[in-house]
């Protein structure tokens, strides 16, 4: 599912949705962090960003880790949603661009309702591919035809 190069508001954002284009105030910004994935450590950080339809948190991976500072208003696109504990999540990593926009296009903070996006119950993200033929790609492995 593509939200496509026009802006979404926060209220339409839903699980599994990519190349995510939206602009909204930061409402809350935490330092970036190290954590620990399959991939090895990874460099993240986590706000909360409203827009006058609500707010969600949004994940930053990576170079964008740090880069919101509360009160600014920012153009985001290249994001993808995913779901945490029933609630629609932003992500922005290294193929996203974050912009810096004029003030006034956003509500202030007060006037941004508590509203959350929430992830249909029976949500699951897509299974990962395995290479093909359901069996992992091995170093040496040639599938016999």
């Amino acid at each position: 599912m593509s939200a496509g190069s026009e802006h979404v508001k926060i209220s339409e954002l839903k699980p599994g949705m990519n190349s995510v284009s939206i602009r909204v105030r930061v409402l809350e910004a935490e330092a970036p962090r190290t954590i620990n994935t399959r991939k090895g450590p990874r460099t993240i950080s986590e706000a909360i960003v409203g827009d006058e339809t609500g707010r969600t948190r949004i994940t930053l991976w990576g170079h964008a880790a740090g880069s919101l500072q509360v009160g600014d208003v920012v153009e985001i696109s290249g994001a993808w949603t995913t779901s945490y504990r029933g609630q629609v999540v932003l992500n922005i990593g290294g193929r996203g661009n974050i912009t810096r926009v004029d003030d006034n296009s956003v509500p202030p903070e007060d006037e941004i309702p508590e509203e959350t996006p929430q992830a249909p119950p029976d949500w699951r993200p897509p299974r990962r591919s395995t290479g093909g033929y359901g069996a992992p790609r091995r170093r040496g492995y040639r599938p016999r035809f």
